[in-house]
């Protein structure tokens, strides 16, 4: 729906759409309370409260509709509650005078063999439209050795998603380079330039003992010739950048440090031993109109006239730049007819100086089916340039409900499909599959394959104007206050770069405070270093937890009263056994205890949660074997176990 012009205000549309998002949340919450319900009587058929024993007693509170009366009542009253919400909702939405625009289904586009090769071909084109520009820069850096700087610091400077990264990747990897230097390093510094983390990441080590990590740069870098490359700095504090660059003069005779950067102040603070920043150029016309010619129509090369006159006009709204042009290929390769080629074309804008690329990439959102709006939407959930896990995004999904059933597919051959269509339309990139070294608290050494991707930072922005507050990210040293001051649905939370443990228990301590205030709302808590345990039996919405890397020893707080739980991962911890009372968690869908070395045994009566899909175990060097009966549930997927005895 769009709003036509009319006597409500922006404020008051917007409060409007965050009421009917509530009251969806809402309703979305009540229908799961029935799903649960169903399958808690299922199980107690089955007799799993009777052999529950000591926790069956702790199972009556934490179950409370077990009496069908007093279910029926209480469920009543909610459903009352939310159609009534729901009707005022649609009487208040007459008075905006909207304009209804039904989105129609799209058919479902299999992944073709030819589209990873065309993904692939997009980097040759770049590759061969910016070929006389790396060969410059790649002399200039090669003939930094002869002279007698210590240092040359060349930033590359451009536009959002004119292929900053891309172009110093193909100097990066340059033959000529990788003989030249001894020592190469890439290093995304983003939003928080803080040193510490630079000389970490650079060091490729943690950020345990922060006044460290500079002299371990400078033990690294010494007396050799290297090439680091600093990737989307936005900092234009010349303190920050004074001390980094003093640590980084104590390399070889001919080091290079390449930056990219949208910022010009930003290049005229870090430039050196050259006299300005590289301006990156547009690309070419000829090789724009090739990118989105192989998006649209695959491999195939169709004459027109009429199309030849559309594709000028194409190459025009993409400004130079190989990202707008990917993803305005992509949309039209759904177009069937001339009209919607015509129709997509209209609504876009020339991009400027201040929208950049902004329009077309939005309206490449807008273009997708609703549900996988809602998949890369909720991405907005990670900091920017994170390696997400592509197995573990999917399961996310699958856990907020996100994916759609389809007939005869499994949700994460679906999960797979969706993925597959959002890289094709470039809301994803860099997908490549490593090897995962096990959890750093294990002292494993054990390889498990994975399929890891990044978003395009532009993308990202997609994302998080479509989320709103809805998402919150707490990186590096936050101030907790200000980022959790608007209810919040999704939090992310990464606390690096402190010295001190304390203080990290200072924002978890915070955190917990400012969350018992919209423990109702709460869907999704991902940390990535875990220390003090919240109390997250409060959090009865959740559907996805991801608590990582704790040296606690129990989960005294971790019960089956979190019914809408559908995704758990404890990975690393150190507790023993898990609380019987699990066997609860009846819509639990991914149970992920990977690298819990002193986990000795699983809860009994596992075999009763139905909707269990993936099991991980593997790591756990004190697990002998799994509880009786789990082939019995007939949903799981995965159960990867190694027998350590």
């Amino acid at each position: 729906m769009q709003r036509r012009k009319g006597r409500a205000s922006q404020n008051d549309v917007a409060t409007w759409l965050i009421n009917l998002k509530k009251a969806a949340y809402e309703a979305n919450d009540v229908f799961d309370e029935f799903k649960y319900e169903a399958l808690r009587r299922d199980a107690q058929k089955k007799g799993h409260h009777r052999k529950l024993g000591k926790a069956a007693a702790t199972a009556r509170f934490l179950v409370p509709a077990r009496n069908r009366i007093v279910f029926r009542y209480r469920m009543g009253k909610k459903l009352s509650r939310i159609v009534q919400t729901i009707e005022d909702l649609v009487a208040e939405m007459d008075k905006f005078n909207f304009s209804r625009h039904l989105q129609q289904a799209q058919p479902s586009r299999q992944w073709r063999q030819t589209d990873s090769i065309i993904i692939d071909s997009d980097r040759d084109i770049v590759s061969r439209s910016r070929d006389q520009e790396k060969k410059k820069i790649v002399r200039m850096l090669l003939d930094q050795a002869s002279s007698d700087m210590d240092l040359m610091v060349l930033p590359i400077v451009g536009p959002g998603g004119m292929g900053k990264t891309t172009f110093v990747q193909l100097i990066y990897n340059d033959p000529a380079i990788r003989k030249h230097f001894e020592l190469q390093r890439w290093c995304c510094v983003s939003d928080d330039f803080d040193v510490h983390t630079i000389a970490s990441n650079i060091c490729e080590s943690s950020v345990k003992h922060r006044e460290k990590t500079l002299r371990d740069l400078q033990d690294i870098i010494s007396g050799k010739r290297y090439l680091i490359v600093l990737d989307d700095v936005w900092n234009r504090d010349a303190d920050k950048w004074g001390k980094l660059k003093t640590c980084l003069r104590q390399g070889g005779k001919g080091s290079a440090v390449p930056t990219t950067t949208r910022d010009s102040k930003v290049a005229e603070i870090m430039v050196m031993g050259v006299d300005e920043a590289h301006s990156i150029e547009k690309l070419s016309e000829v090789h724009l109109r090739e990118i989105v010619q192989r998006r649209a129509f695959s491999l195939q090369n169709p004459n027109s006239d009429e199309l030849d006159l559309i594709f000028g006009r194409i190459v025009d709204r993409c400004a130079g730049s190989p990202l707008a042009a990917k993803a305005f290929g992509s949309m039209l390769s759904n177009k069937t007819s001339m009209n919607e080629w015509k129709y997509t074309l209209s609504r876009t804008n020339i991009c400027n100086e201040t929208s950049g690329i902004l329009p077309i990439l939005k309206l490449s959102f807008d273009d997708l089916p609703s549900h996988m709006k809602q998949c890369f939407a909720f991405c907005a959930l990670f900091p920017k340039d994170y390696k997400i896990n592509v197995d573990l995004l999917i399961h996310l999904w699958m856990a907020h409900d996100f994916i759609p059933a389809q007939d005869g597919d499994q949700p994460e051959t679906v999960g797979a499909q969706i993925f597959n269509e959002l890289t094709w339309r470039s809301f994803f990139q860099d997908v490549k599959q490593t090897f995962s070294q096990g959890h750093p608290l294990s002292g494993s050494l054990s390889l498990r394959k994975q399929t890891i991707c990044k978003i395009h930072d532009l993308m990202h922005d997609i994302a998080l104007s479509v989320m709103g507050k809805e998402c919150a990210t707490i990186v590096g040293k936050p101030t907790v206050n200000k980022l959790l001051q608007n209810p919040t649905r999704h939090i992310f939370m990464s606390v690096y770069g402190s010295s001190v443990v304390f203080n990290k228990r200072l924002i978890i301590s915070s955190l917990d405070h400012l969350l018992k205030k919209q423990t109702a709302m709460l869907q999704t808590l991902f940390f990535t270093d875990y220390y003090d345990p919240l109390d997250i039996s409060q959090y009865t919405s959740l559907r996805a937890l991801h608590l990582l890397a704790t040296a606690y020893t129990e989960h005294k707080h971790l019960t089956g009263q979190i019914q809408h739980l559908r995704y758990l991962n404890l990975s690393g911890h150190r507790f023993a056994q898990l609380p019987e009372d699990i066997s609860i968690m009846y819509n639990l869908q991914t149970l992920d205890l990977s690298y819990c070395i002193n986990l000795r045994q699983l809860p009994m009566n596992m075999k009763y949660m139905a909707s269990l899909r993936h099991l991980y175990t593997h790591g756990c060097k004190s697990l002998t074997c799994m509880p009786p009966g789990l082939g019995q549930i007939t949903s799981l997927q995965t159960n990867i176990f190694c027998c350590w005895c």
